[in-house]
């Protein structure tokens, strides 16, 4: 039984079915085009790290030929550590039957005290605005120092992933000596981030290595089991995981044909819940909500878990919390919804205006940018949505009108108005980041996602393409998502290599313009007396 390091991060009743031979035959998920092209995109970012790393280190360059087998690839990495090689890219450690490892990592680099370190390359940040992370250059790797820009952006996988080196170098006797050590290169590829696998950074002042040794050892029992078919020790259970699993065609039915509590409460909850003997959604809407919870509840309030299992057992989507529904509303209101491909860049800032006339063309606009991201030209693109609005806002000031702008989750929204600010700092109509960080903060910009959490509860989901719906609303494209427009762009720029498609720049328009009319459908359902048809939850 041999294991690589992503079963640490994997859902334990996964691992399971991966290695019962039960399963073999059982009905799986297909591969996503959206997961595919991610797969695909991470791959195209680490062969283009690698080319910058060997421009680098022409001299003490090494790599391992993916296309060799196995056993090949094995022993052409062990021959080039022996030979004490500075830097390989593409190898693969000696499995370890003893402990049940098996893998590789994207570089290994040669410590000047002897031994190897792992590096790993991801396609995310790993790190963020700040002080103190340890970093060094792509061309000085291990010539690491205190950053003064930079602070470690907390990525418990990434950790996870070195760690499991860190433990086949040393089964090989070929780890660097001292601490256990690890560096990772993000998506900016500009530094290699350290990590300290032995500091108390974790939870509870636990580090990197024991939380790996402890997953592992889990993990390998869970499979073990499986494969000689003994008592299963992981059971299903939903969670974030199972909408991109492949095994979610076995677990989903499984779980709602016995009613699993996990249909209501996820992760710890509905863990400490079966541990207490309420193992039903059926059994937990039986409780009375205004008693003790017969645990302690970190992902929600008790009375809201009991109601929220009732409104389960009814199939309600929505059930409100309160009598009276009430949801911000101004004068002049503008409905917002940004599109971004992965962290490549936000390429399209969509909105719609509404309201009071403030001499201003009402409806949808579009600021867009249909140069694969990133661009430049996704300064032009934002500084237009950010000087239309910033006019939007100081006409209705003007005439005395009040103004709200609304988003659903504002995190991304959030996130690509600041990174675009920091970004494009000083071109035309860029604003500064404390510009952008007064509007997030002024009272005028409502999430509305927000204010369906405080007023429902929502037993199928709270995404906008759930909720939506219950106000009325439907998108034209049968096939909008978020994940398929991943797509849709990708076709739109032809990031393939084939020409633009132009029809699919049309369908991405019309996708972001129906958010923004969803959005504002929600606001106008919230604010009629209609959402009075929905059931309160105190009469459940």
């Amino acid at each position: 039984m041999l294991l690589d390091a992503a079963v640490v991060t994997r859902c334990r009743r996964r691992v399971h079915l991966e290695h019962d031979p039960a399963a073999a035959t059982a009905p799986r998920a297909a591969l996503d085009a959206t997961a595919a092209r991610r797969i695909a995109d991470a791959a195209a970012h680490r062969r283009c790290v690698a080319d910058q790393l060997a421009g680098y280190h022409t001299a003490d360059w090494a790599e391992v030929s993916p296309g060799l087998p196995a056993e090949q690839r094995c022993a052409a990495t062990l021959a080039l550590l022996i030979g004490r090689a500075p830097f390989v890219w593409g190898g693969l450690l000696l499995a370890d039957p003893q402990s049940g490892r098996r893998g590789g990592v994207e570089l290994l680099v040669r410590h000047r005290g002897g031994g190897y370190l792992p590096v790993i390359v991801v396609r995310h940040k790993v790190t963020d605005p700040g002080s103190g992370a340890r970093t060094s250059s792509l061309a000085q790797p291990t010539l690491a120092s205190t950053d003064p820009n930079r602070k470690v952006r907390p990525q418990s996988r990434d950790q996870l992933r070195l760690a499991h080196a860190v433990r086949l170098l040393q089964a090989a006797g070929l780890a660097a000596r001292g601490r256990p050590t690890g560096g990772v290169i993000g998506l900016e590829a500009d530094v290699v981030v350290w990590h300290d696998l032995d500091a108390p950074t974790w939870p509870g002042g636990r580090t990197a290595m024991a939380e790996y040794d402890a997953r592992f050892t889990d993990r390998l029992a869970v499979a073990r089991a499986a494969a000689t078919e003994a008592e299963p020790l992981a059971q299903p259970s939903r969670i974030t995981e199972c909408r991109s699993c492949p095994w979610w065609p076995l677990c989903g039915p499984a779980l709602r044909e016995s009613r699993d509590v996990s249909m209501v409460l996820r992760g710890e909850d509905a863990v400490a819940l079966r541990a207490a003997g309420l193992s039903t959604v059926d059994e937990l809407a039986a409780l009375d909500p205004a008693d003790e919870p017969p645990v302690p509840m970190a992902g929600m309030p008790f009375r809201d878990a009991v109601l929220l299992a009732r409104a389960w057992q009814r199939d309600l989507t929505l059930v409100r919390r309160n009598r009276r529904v009430t949801v911000p509303r101004a004068d002049v209101e503008v409905d917002v919804d940004m599109e971004s491909f992965d962290e490549s860049g936000a390429y399209l800032w969509g909105c719609l205006l509404s309201g009071s006339d403030i001499g201003m063309p009402g409806g949808y606009r579009a600021f867009a940018t249909w140069e694969p991201v990133p661009t430049l030209d996704e300064a032009r693109s934002f500084a237009q949505f950010w000087v239309w609005l910033t006019d939007v806002r100081c006409r209705a000031a003007a005439r005395g009108l009040s103004f709200a702008a609304y988003c659903y989750n504002e995190q991304a929204e959030n996130r690509w108005m600041l990174r675009s600010a920091q970004r494009f700092a000083g071109a035309p109509g860029i604003p500064a980041v404390a510009e952008v960080q007064e509007f997030i903060t002024c009272g005028h910009w409502v999430d509305l996602y927000g204010v369906v959490s405080a007023e429902f509860l929502c037993a199928h989901g709270k995404g906008l393409k759930t909720i939506a719906p219950a106000a009325g609303f439907s998108w034209h494209d049968p096939e909008a998502s978020g994940e398929n427009s991943m797509r849709w762009y990708s076709d739109a720029v032809g990031l393939g290599g084939a020409p633009p498609d132009l029809t699919q720049r049309t369908r991405l328009l019309t996708y972001n313009a129906d958010d923004v009319h969803a959005t504002r459908a929600l606001r106008l359902w919230m604010s009629s007396e209609q959402v009075n048809d929905v059931p309160y939850a105190s009469d459940l």
